[in-house]
């Protein structure tokens, strides 16, 4: 039997690569398409846009790269996870984010490659950095606060240059902690962004909000702020995995990210027996360059339960 912890686990890495996969087809279609699409309320994994039906996105991809890596090297390796970014990258995935694709193949280093695009080009706030927390989230949840909050930024530094995009996925890691610990997310956002960077809290203050909504953003929500405040709010006005999912996908835009963001969170939140098996049956998570595997939703419980238990070795030794 597995331990609360372990359950909101398998939640949490279950649930992003669910609301990504579930997503998918709805990605930059209008709000509202699928409920339109299931007028029952009983939404389905249905393909579409390019994606098989249950068919994880580069969200869930590059989360299983984290967490492999995390696993196989015994902790963060920074470089080691750049070079299976990489590797996957050069391996022609069906989707990759544009500052993604740059930075990973541009051919710098992997200690400089964001700085150096983010100087060219002012860009490196996108939500990249957030659709792969989950299982990076779950490893170090049992660590604690900072030693969570430092690993996400270095984690999202790898591909996004923008310190925003650092700060947000700090922010989502230590909810997601909070969550796993059967603690309230949403009561422990004033809390999480105290200990933020001072230059962007203002930022983030607004975005996370109780009184924010997504018709409030001043950002297409492929961007690091909405992406986060959306799934946010998702959890918020929603009593249920399923519902926080719809809600997600129904803002239309970037669905796929904005549903994997909210998977991690209600996933959490509800625990593995809150996702609907007929979601999970179908869901499968390719991963380009890496021998044509294919990942199931048992292979992603087990991942998850790996991942929680060597956490809790690491924090045990510490």
């Amino acid at each position: 039997m597995l331990s609360p912890f372990e359950d909101r686990a398998v939640g949490a890495v279950l649930g992003s690569a669910v609301g990504d996969a579930l997503g998918a087809p709805f990605e930059f279609g209008l709000p509202g398409a699928f409920r339109e699409r299931f007028a029952d309320g009983a939404g389905e994994m249905c393909g579409g846009g390019g994606w098989d039906p249950g068919e994880a996105t580069d969200d869930t991809q590059m989360g299983v790269l984290v967490g492999e890596s995390l696993l196989e090297r015994g902790g963060l390796d920074l470089p080691d996870v750049f070079a299976r970014f990489r590797r996957w990258a050069a391996a022609d995935p069906k989707d990759i984010g544009l500052t993604t694709e740059a930075v990973l193949l541009g051919g710098d280093p992997w200690n400089l490659a964001s700085a150096l695009h983010f100087q060219l080009n002012g860009r490196g706030a996108g939500n990249g950095s957030l659709m792969r927390a989950a299982t990076s989230a779950v490893y170090y949840a049992p660590v604690g606060r900072v030693a969570t909050m430092a690993a996400a930024r270095r984690i999202a530094a790898l591909t996004h240059g923008d310190a925003a995009a650092w700060e947000g996925t700090a922010v989502l890691h230590e909810l997601v902690r909070v969550a796993l610990l059967r603690d309230d997310p949403l009561a422990a956002v004033p809390a999480v962004l105290g200990e933020g960077a001072a230059a962007h809290r203002e930022r983030w203050a607004v975005v996370l909000a109780p009184d924010w909504r997504p018709e409030d953003a001043t950002e297409f929500n492929g961007a690091v702020w909405p992406c986060l405040g959306s799934a946010l709010w998702a959890l918020r006005t929603t009593s249920s995995f399923e519902a926080a999912l719809a809600a997600a996908i129904d803002l239309g835009g970037d669905t796929d990210t904005v549903a994997a963001v909210a998977g991690i969170l209600a996933g959490a939140v509800h625990g593995r027996g809150a996702i609907p098996a007929r979601w999970t049956a179908a869901l499968h998570v390719p991963l380009p360059g890496f021998d044509g595997r294919v990942l199931r939703a048992d292979d992603l419980r087990r991942l998850a339960l790996a991942l929680a238990r060597s956490g809790q070795d690491a924090a045990a030794e510490g």
